[in-house]
C-alpha cells in the first residue's frame, strides 16, 4: 500500500529513524441502545439493513471466509483458524451444524459488515502542517448476538514515515472528540484536520475539532459529549442517544475519548531505537524529541516488566535473529520489527499476517469483553436509578428488569465468556497481557457480585411477601375456625332451607356469600392487628389488659404502612 507525504524531508528529519511500513488499526467499542420490545427487528444488524438503500447500501455484510468450496479458502484463514482453542472458534466462526439449520444467528454470533466508498485519509496533525495521506484497508462494523455492543473497525496504512510522524500519528488519531482546545483554537492533542477521500480524491467528510461551541453546547444541552463529524459520518446511519431521534440505530460512548488501537511499525534498524521511542510508542506520548524520556525514571522503573513482552526482543544477539518487540499496554498494542525480514513483513505467512488476524482477533475479544461488561454495569445503574420503592409499577419493573439482567448475564457468560483463548505461546501471552491490563477479571467479578446482590435482595424481598401472606391466610383461617366448629359441632344445617323455593335459596346463598366475603375483606385488611393479637394472647407473660389493648387496636388502629 502506498503513502503520499506532500512535503520535503529535511536532514535532520532524514537522519532520524524512518517507518518503512506503518498501519493502525482502532478498535472503537460503543453502546447500542436497547431497540423497542415492539419493534419488528430482532437485531440492530437488521435494522441496519432496512435503514439503508438496497440498490447502494452503505454497509454491506461480509460474506465467509470458509465457503463450501476449499480451493476457495486462503492459507491465511486457516492459520488464524486453527490459532484458537475450539471455544474460541466456535465463537468467532460458528459452528458447520448451524450453516445448515441456519440458525438465527446465522454462521457465528458476530455480524461484520463493511463500508467501501472511504478509501483513503487525509490528515493535517497542525495548523500549517502539510497533510499527510493514507490508505484506508478496511472499515468494518462488529455486531454480536445479543449484546448491545458494537465495535468500529478501522485500519489505515502508510509507508516511509518518519519515526516523529509515527509517534504524532499514535497520539493524535483515533480521538472520538477533542479534551479541551489551545489558545489558538484547535483541538487539544488531536490532528488539525481529518479528511476522508474517496476513490477518486473527493472529499466526503471533514473533521471540526476546533468547533468549541458544538462540544459544549452538547455537554450543556445533554450532559454528554458530541463526535467529531468524521467519526459520525463513518458511523452513520447509527446516531448519538442523546439526539433522540426515533427509529434508528443509537448508541453512546462507553470508555475514554481516545480509541484502543494496534500499531505495526516495520523499520530498518529496530536496534536504533532508543528506550524512549519505545515508551513513547508504547504509552501514545508525542514525540518532543528523541533524546529523554516523557516520564521520570522512576516511573518508568517496570515499563519493559509490565508492558513489554520481549520473546522475539534481543538488541544484542546478532546473526539471523530477527528482532520484534510487542508493547501492550491494554489501551494500546504495538509491535516493532525489522522491515528487511521477510518473516516480519510477509502479508501471508509472516507476522505481519499474524498482527493483522490471529493478535487483532485478539484485541477484539478482549476489548468485546470489557466493552459488554461495562455495558451491563452501566443497565444496573439505569435500573437502580428508575427504582422507586414506594411505587408498585417501579417495583414491579425493577423485578423485572434485574430477572432480563440475570439471563442477559448468564448467557454472556456461557457463550463468550472465556479466558483462554490459544495455546500458541505469544497469542496465549498476549491475550493474557490484555485482559490483566483491562481488568477483566476484575470487572466480571464485581458485575456477577452486584447481579447476585440484586439477586438476593428480590429473593428477600420474595421471602417477605410470601411470609406475610402467609400471616394473613393463617389470621383468616384462625377466625374461620370459629365458625367452622361451631356449626360443625351440630352435625346438621342450622336451617332447614330444602323445602324452600330455589329462588329462596339462591337469594340467602347469595347474602351469606357477600357476607362472608365482606367478613373476610376486614379480616385482611386488619390481618397486621389480628397477627399482633394473636401474638398477644399466646404470650404466657401477658396479661389480660395486654390483650385487651392488643384488641382495642384491632378495632381502632390505623393501617400500617
Amino acid at each position: 500500500m502506498q503513502q503520499t507525504v506532500e512535503t520535503t524531508i529535511t536532514s535532520d528529519a532524514a537522519a532520524a529513524p524512518v517507518v518503512r511500513q506503518f498501519r493502525q488499526i482502532l478498535i472503537w467499542p460503543l453502546q447500542l441502545m436497547p431497540l423497542k420490545e415492539d419493534a419488528a427487528v430482532r437485531a440492530h444488524w437488521e435494522l441496519l439493513e432496512q435503514q439503508q438503500d438496497a440498490d447502494a447500501p452503505v454497509w454491506t455484510a461480509l460474506t465467509d471466509e470458509f465457503p463450501d468450496d476449499p480451493a476457495a479458502v486462503q492459507e491465511r484463514h486457516y492459520r488464524e483458524f486453527v490459532t484458537f482453542l475450539p471455544h474460541a472458534q466456535r465463537f468467532l466462526y460458528g459452528e458447520r451444524a448451524s450453516r445448515t439449520t441456519r440458525t438465527s444467528y446465522g454462521d457465528s454470533p458476530i455480524k461484520i459488515y463493511r463500508r467501501r466508498d472511504v478509501r483513503e485519509v487525509r490528515v493535517t496533525m497542525t495548523a500549517g502542517a502539510p497533510p499527510l495521506t493514507l490508505t484506508i484497508a478496511h472499515i468494518d462494523l462488529y455486531f454480536f448476538f445479543d449484546v448491545d455492543v458494537v465495535m468500529l473497525v478501522f485500519e489505515m496504512a502508510g509507508a516511509d514515515l518518519p519515526l516523529s510522524t509515527a509517534h504524532d500519528l499514535i497520539h493524535r488519531f483515533g480521538r472520538a472528540y477533542p479534551s479541551g482546545w489551545a489558545a489558538s483554537g484547535e483541538g487539544a492533542n488531536c490532528p488539525a484536520k481529518v479528511e476522508w477521500l474517496d476513490e477518486r480524491g473527493k472529499v466526503l467528510a471533514v473533521s471540526d475539532f476546533d468547533d468549541r461551541a458544538k462540544f459544549t453546547a452538547a455537554v450543556c444541552r445533554s450532559i454528554a459529549p458530541a463526535i467529531a463529524a468524521h467519526w459520525e459520518f463513518l458511523l452513520k446511519p447509527l446516531r448519538l442517544n442523546h439526539e433522540d431521534i426515533t427509529g434508528t440505530l443509537r448508541y453512546r460512548q462507553l470508555e475514554h475519548y481516545r480509541m484502543p488501537m494496534m500499531v505495526y511499525l516495520a523499520v530498518d534498524n529496530p536496534r536504533g531505537l532508543t528506550r524512549a521511542d519505545y515508551v513513547r510508542l508504547g504509552l501514545a506520548v508525542p514525540a518532543f524529541n528523541r533524546t529523554g524520556l516523557p516520564y521520570s525514571e522512576a516511573f518508568l522503573r517496570d515499563f519493559e516488566t509490565r508492558y513489554c513482552y520481549d520473546r522475539y526482543h534481543d538488541p544484542a544477539r546478532g546473526g539471523d535473529w530477527v528482532d520484534t518487540r510487542v508493547i501492550c499496554t491494554g489501551h494500546t498494542l504495538v509491535a516493532v520489527g525489522d522491515v528487511g525480514e521477510a518473516v516480519f513483513t510477509d502479508p501471508e505467512r509472516g507476522f505481519l499476517a499474524q498482527f493483522r488476524h490471529q493478535i487483532f482477533l485478539v484485541g477484539m475479544i478482549a476489548h468485546f469483553h470489557r466493552a459488554a461488561l461495562l455495558m451491563m454495569s452501566d443497565r444496573l445503574v439505569s435500573i437502580i436509578t428508575r427504582l422507586d420503592v414506594r411505587d408498585h409499577d417501579s417495583v414491579r419493573s425493577f423485578r423485572r428488569d434485574i430477572r432480563e439482567m440475570q439471563e442477559v448475564f448468564l448467557r454472556f457468560s456461557h457463550r463468550y465468556w472465556f479466558s483462554e483463548v490459544s495455546d500458541q505461546a505469544m497469542v496465549r501471552d498476549l491475550s493474557r497481557m490484555w485482559s490483566d491490563h483491562l481488568a477483566l477479571k476484575s470487572l466480571y467479578a464485581g458485575l456477577r457480585d452486584e447481579i447476585g446482590d440484586m439477586s438476593h435482595y428480590l429473593d428477600s424481598d420474595m421471602l417477605r411477601r410470601q411470609s406475610t401472606t402467609i400471616v394473613r391466610l393463617t389470621v383468616v383461617t384462625m377466625l374461620s375456625i370459629l365458625g367452622t366448629v361451631s356449626t360443625g359441632f351440630l352435625g346438621m344445617n342450622l336451617f332447614a332451607m330444602a323445602d324452600q323455593p330455589a329462588s329462596f335459596q339462591l337469594s340467602v346463598f347469595f347474602v351469606v356469600l357477600t357476607v362472608t366475603t365482606l367478613l373476610t375483606y376486614v379480616v385482611l385488611r386488619r390481618s397486621q392487628p389480628l397477627s399482633e393479637f394473636l401474638d398477644a394472647v399466646s404470650d404466657p407473660r401477658a396479661g389480660v389488659r395486654a390483650h385487651l389493648s392488643a384488641l382495642v387496636r384491632v378495632l381502632w388502629s390505623k393501617r400500617r404502612r
